[in-house]
């Protein structure tokens, strides 16, 4: 069966490929990611009592009861709890298991600034073969970990996080050696693919436990991510040179199409160069204004609709997973209509990274400041989140493909900086929030904390559109396009378009002659 399914992707297209791992990379560094918060109610006893404070909203007047989205409207909630095989099992303090669940990220930004680095002068195919292999192994190990105590699966978690960080900017580098720049945006519209790995973990893991117990939901994602990990060793390639079943007329058709712009770098990358470029600024506020827009809604939002709408969002399966569902959907379409767009040569590179941020900031920063108007419709406050990350799949075609545009030689390095900036935005959000609802969950008291949010949204958007670029930038090519180097590309036509005169280098000294002789 393994061989059928390998003699099938090799008739199928490189790039198809490539997208489809791409796609399923992102999904496996979420599934390993996101498990923990749902294992560790089986594993952690849970009381007998849900409490919960009182919404602004009250029960509906009609008397009709919304059953899927578990409508909240009373002080204290008593039920039993639901029992899982083999749950139950550690007796961990709410701040040992936040710690648990946050040790994750204690180096994840760091190594998420070094990964591009790393995939750039290493290779991305090894750097996320690895990378993931590491993953797995540490989760796989994480049933031993938590019976040993907290401490063994916090540190467990740690490195799990620091491995996991060195994945998402390598897959840029990736994209930058492998995507045209007509395909580029369904190339990144595949990064989406962890949000569909976080809706199908969070739906997958209660049925395994509750037939096997609470292990398996660590050792069934560790097997399935080592078979993954099988696929991308046979399947990707650094480069199309260097991919060995690729067609001659698929590299080709790629190395045309991305030119002189990518080549592999020697070295570390111009550091000083690209902190001090201004369109890499502007790119970096645009991806934190995304990051603080995905994370607020990611918090901020659900906690809204909980607490003053009454309603508890994350008990209804498909409708928390909405939000998440139609921002992967919408990305895929606005990558493909930019491709189409950037084909047809209706507009310029930059001006379709600008004109689509209206998309994914300004839209999302318009529904956010509305949500908070809604009143107690539920239903219209559902939508609005929804359609908010929704928009924001655009980003595909802004902030998560600028730094492609601006150096794919360092994509993963400038993918890594903004990452790394764009992360802090996952700490700030919360401390506002509990800065303007420390006194209360009324729409007075969450108003404040949505403008914010919109805020950062609009503002970082339009500091975009006014300083951003779409060009590529002299420092992509790095120290080593010394003036030697120039010359000699010149002389192979490379640099027609930015030299008209290039082309009369390679005339030979007896066409000189005879054209001198004429005149």
């Amino acid at each position: 069966m393994a061989i059928i399914t390998i003699k099938f992707f090799d008739v199928v297209p490189v790039r198809f490929n490539l997208w489809i791992m791409l796609f399923t990379s992102c999904w496996v560094v979420y599934m390993l990611r996101v498990n923990m918060s749902l294992n560790l109610i089986a594993m952690v006893p849970q009381t007998n009592t849900n409490a919960s404070s009182r919404s602004q909203c009250g029960a509906k007047d009609d008397g009709v009861t919304n059953e899927t989205l578990h409508h909240v409207d009373i002080t204290d909630v008593r039920e039993a709890p639901r029992q899982v095989p083999g749950g139950g099992s550690f007796d961990w303090s709410a701040e040992q298991q936040a710690l648990i669940l946050g040790a994750y990220f204690w180096c994840y930004p760091i190594t998420s600034l070094v990964g591009g680095m790393a995939a750039e002068r290493w290779g991305p195919r090894y750097v996320v073969l690895i990378s993931t292999l590491a993953s797995a192994v540490f989760t796989f190990l994480s049933p031993v970990a938590a019976r040993m105590n907290h401490v063994a699966l916090i540190v467990t978690r740690f490195f799990l996080g620091f491995a996991g960080g060195f994945i998402y900017p390598s897959l840029h580098v990736l994209v930058a050696r492998w995507a045209p720049p007509a395909e580029k945006g369904k190339f990144v519209s595949a990064m989406m693919g962890g949000t569909l790995g976080t809706v199908a973990t969070w739906s997958l893991t209660g049925p395994l436990m509750e037939k096997f117990g609470w292990a398996s939901a660590f050792y069934v994602p560790a097997v399935l991510t080592v078979v993954w990990c099988f696929f991308w060793w046979y399947l990707v390639a650094d480069t199309p040179a260097d991919h060995p079943r690729i067609t001659d007329s698929e590299r080709k058709y790629i190395l045309e199409a991305l030119g002189d712009k990518v080549k592999k770098i020697k070295g570390l990358p111009p550091l000083k160069s690209i902190v001090t470029s201004f369109p890499f600024l502007a790119m970096v506020v645009l991806h934190y204004g995304n990051l603080w827009g995905l994370y607020f809604i990611m918090t901020v939002g659900p906690k809204f609709v909980s607490s003053v709408l009454g309603f508890e969002l994350s008990a209804a399966g498909v409708i928390s997973a909405l939000p998440y569902l139609a921002r992967m959907f919408l990305a895929t379409i606005f990558g493909a209509i930019g491709d189409c767009i950037l084909a047809k040569k209706m507009m310029t590179t930059t001006t379709i990274r600008k004109f689509f941020c209206i998309f994914s900031h300004i839209i999302p920063g318009v529904l956010l400041v509305l949500l908070v108007y809604a009143g107690c419709s539920t239903a219209l406050s559902v939508a609005l989140i929804t359609m908010s990350m929704g928009f924001n799949g655009a980003a595909t075609l802004t902030n998560l493909q600028n730094h492609q545009d601006l150096a794919p030689n360092y994509a993963g390095t400038l993918y890594g900086i903004a990452n790394f900036v764009g992360s802090t935005a996952g700490f700030f959000t919360p401390m506002i929030t509990a800065y303007f609802t420390r006194s209360g969950n009324s729409f007075e008291h969450w108003r404040p904390v949505f403008f914010v949010g919109a805020s950062v949204y609009v503002v970082s958007a339009i500091f975009f559109i006014l300083f951003g670029t779409g060009n590529i930038q002299s420092w992509n090519f790095g120290r080593e396009d010394t003036t030697e180097e120039k010359e000699d590309r010149e002389k192979n036509g490379d640099l027609k378009e930015m030299n008209g005169t290039t082309a009369k280098k390679v005339e030979t000294k007896d066409v000189k002659e005879t054209s001198l002789n004429v005149g």
